[in-house]
């Protein structure tokens, strides 16, 4: 399968096994093989960015958390925690697609009923970085 190099500065020692004509993932945090779609490529590069970059436990980074958002179970992407408190929410795209307002606003959504001090919108390609304060977001080139 061929997966594109993402804009990371590190390069990632991804675990990725053939079945047939599928391609699996391993995922640190789930302990467990994922099949190996676009999106779950860049979702692995954050979990490993945060985990041998940023030097985060294990059990700081949440992937796929059920969220109940008016009526529907929504699945957030990858929450950063500190001390069990939300600190940055990510929001995966795969690599193709382009980022765009909705997807902000989708990340907001959720994070209205998280409460993490940062989020973050990438498809590996491109990352966009906002901060929540008293007066909304605050986009930025970078996050803490």
């Amino acid at each position: 399968m061929q997966v594109p190099k993402l804009n990371f500065e590190n390069d990632f020692d991804l675990q990725i096994k053939q079945d047939k004509d599928t391609f699996f993932i391993y995922d640190l945090v789930r302990k467990n093989w994922f099949l190996l779609t676009p999106e779950e490529w860049v979702r692995q590069h954050w979990l490993h960015y945060f985990r041998f970059v940023k030097k985060k436990n294990l059990s700081s980074l949440i992937l796929e958390q059920k969220l109940e958002l008016n009526g529907t179970t929504k699945r957030i992407d990858l929450l950063v925690t500190e001390k069990t408190k939300p600190k940055i929410l990510i929001e995966c795209k795969a690599p193709n697609i382009a980022l765009k307002q909705i997807h902000f606003e989708q990340i907001a959504r959720y994070n209205s009923l998280i409460g993490a001090k940062q989020i973050i919108i990438s498809n590996g390609l491109h990352h966009i970085f906002a901060e929540h304060t008293e007066n909304g977001y605050q986009f930025r080139k970078d996050f803490e």
